[in-house]
């Protein structure tokens, strides 16, 4: 009788532990798991989840403000290969790629150096059986939103303060991480990401993971001619803890990929065999509140200014003739 006990208890103290672990989850887990706690209700898993400087954001063009000490930024590493293996996991939420953060990223308006340690990606709904001739393949999947327009994918590249050993103490300080964030877009195949994608195959189901060898993180990036222009704002991790004092910066210049490699990540499970597809991973926009979002490049107003001054000057001409 005390071992049926012992047993029962066991069982109970492992489903709890069960539940306790997967506790958050995004919308497209609920029909599966309908007591886990989608994004409306993180803030009753972390009450930070609630705060006033939240991410991901939706960026209103007309009103960001042009910051001149915005200026390109300095990529250090970014161009090698590194000398360790990168660590590739289905964390039961995403793909996590881990670093060996040899790779740093300085100025445009930084304050210090930071040092690459993962990156990860949210998406949508990739749709390779399109059913209406004309309709879109996928449906959006980023996190951040420009105008209210969604892209089908979001990577971001997690950097941490250069004078700590890990996220965790990077959480120490309010200008503690820094987050490069890429919008991707369906075009044509990117063989860049082949050595990635390939491993996709191995990482189906939560908690598997692979390794495979460094790549330059300039080849997965927009080339660095594009990398002048971008957002920036002041906000938070995109998933519990939902830590705010993470510094956002949102580039204009989208990644491209086709849409059978978009198609490979929509295959991945949130949990094991016969579990929900990894779709729709990412959190809604949240209130920008008192924030401000900054923006690097003033070039868009340039031919406007251009052509207003045309205007004037032919006014004149017409007027005195």
């Amino acid at each position: 009788m005390e071992l049926l006990f012992l047993a029962l208890f066991s069982l109970h103290f492992l489903k709890t532990e069960a539940v306790v672990g997967s506790r958050w989850c995004y919308r497209s887990q609920k029909c599966e798991h309908p007591e886990c706690e989608d994004p409306h209700q993180w803030h009753l898993t972390d009450a930070a989840c609630k705060g006033d400087r939240q991410s991901p954001i939706n960026i209103v063009t007309k009103n960001v403000v042009y910051d001149k000490n915005l200026k390109p930024l300095t990529f250090e590493g970014y161009d090698g290969k590194g000398s360790s293996k990168w660590n590739v996991e289905n964390n039961g939420h995403t793909v996590k790629v881990t670093l060996d953060t040899s790779s740093k990223v300085g100025g445009g308006g930084l304050a210090r150096k930071y040092k690459a340690a993962e990156f990860h990606l949210h998406w949508g709904v990739p749709n390779m059986q399109q059913q209406t001739p004309g309709a879109q393949p996928y449906i959006p999947g980023s996190e951040h939103s420009i105008d209210g327009e969604k892209y089908p994918m979001e990577l971001h590249l997690v950097h941490i303060r250069d004078d700590v050993p890990d996220v965790t103490e990077a959480k120490k300080y309010k200008d503690g991480l820094a987050v490069l964030a890429f919008f991707i877009k369906v075009e044509e195949e990117n063989k860049n990401y082949a050595t990635l994608l390939k491993e996709l195959e191995k990482i189906k189901y939560k908690g598997q993971t692979a390794e495979i060898d460094p790549l330059p993180l300039s080849s997965l990036l927009p080339p660095k001619k594009d990398l002048g222009r971008y957002y920036r704002y002041e906000g938070s991790l995109t998933t519990p803890d939902c830590h705010e004092g993470v510094i956002w910066t949102i580039f204009e210049k989208p990644i491209e990929l086709s849409l059978a490699q978009l198609a490979q990540f929509g295959a991945l499970h949130f949990d094991g065999k016969n579990s929900t597809h990894m779709i729709e991973n990412f959190r809604p926009v949240q209130p920008l509140q008192q924030r401000k979002v900054s923006w690097s490049s003033a070039g868009i107003l340039l031919p406007t200014a251009k052509l207003l001054a045309l205007l004037l000057a032919l006014t004149y001409t017409l007027s005195t003739l």
